[in-house]
């Protein structure tokens, strides 16, 4: 009696050393190197492009009016292209001599290891980009006057009866402290909106090629 398709894609896909259906085992084990390496291409390109910015803020920094801006926006570009280089070494080590399935799987379980990380990155990193944009505005360039302490005195001096802490009206602090805490809050879902517009095509591919070959599985 013939075999039926699954019994087929069991012994010839499932099974490195299987010889009853080659061409099947062929197929979808070039298709998981193809969405693989196509993956690999592109978070080079990005990591290369983080780079080209990193040094682009660097630039910006000597002779720009905001250094306090553009110096940290360096410095939280360099984080960034810090971790991105640790997961690109991670995704170079995954074994393409596994089976297609188990080489989708370790892909796939990459892939939810990064995103989780740039989840969890993003809730300080949006925080961290207002508060470097609020200090470049705040301090200007390098000496002379600082323009955030000028429209802070003025203020002061037009409402004397205005409370402070550390020299700052409250309602300041208060209005930064729940800037913050709403942009942390969503910085989840921007950071995964980012991922999403980047690499959001593959990796559907991807979810669409492992759950075909859990179907047949199954």
């Amino acid at each position: 009696m013939k075999k039926s398709i699954e019994t087929i894609w069991e012994e010839g896909f499932l099974k490195n050393d299987a010889l009853i259906a080659p061409k099947l085992n062929n197929l979808y084990k070039q298709k998981s190197i193809d969405i693989v390496d196509k993956f690999k291409r592109m978070y080079k390109i990005n990591i290369i492009a983080l780079m080209g910015f990193a040094l682009l803020m660097l630039l910006i920094a000597l002779p720009s009016e905001m250094p306090y801006m553009a110096i940290p926006m360096f410095l939280l570009f360099c984080v960034i292209i810090g971790i991105a280089l640790k997961f690109k070494k991670k995704l170079e080590l995954l074994d393409k001599s596994q089976n297609s399935y188990e080489y989708l799987k370790s892909f796939d379980n990459w892939t939810k290891d990064m995103i989780s990380v740039n989840t969890r990155l993003s809730r300080f990193m949006y925080p961290y980009i207002f508060l470097i944009m609020i200090a470049g505005f705040w301090f200007g360039d390098f000496g002379g006057d600082i323009p955030g302490n000028i429209m802070l005195n003025e203020y002061l001096l037009n409402n004397p009866e205005t409370l402070t802490v550390i020299g700052l009206p409250v309602f300041w602090l208060v209005g930064l402290l729940f800037s913050l805490g709403v942009i942390s809050y969503f910085g989840a879902a921007l950071g995964n909106f980012d991922l999403n517009i980047v690499y959001g095509r593959i990796l559907k591919r991807l979810d669409g090629l492992l759950a075909d070959m859990e179907e047949l599985r199954a």
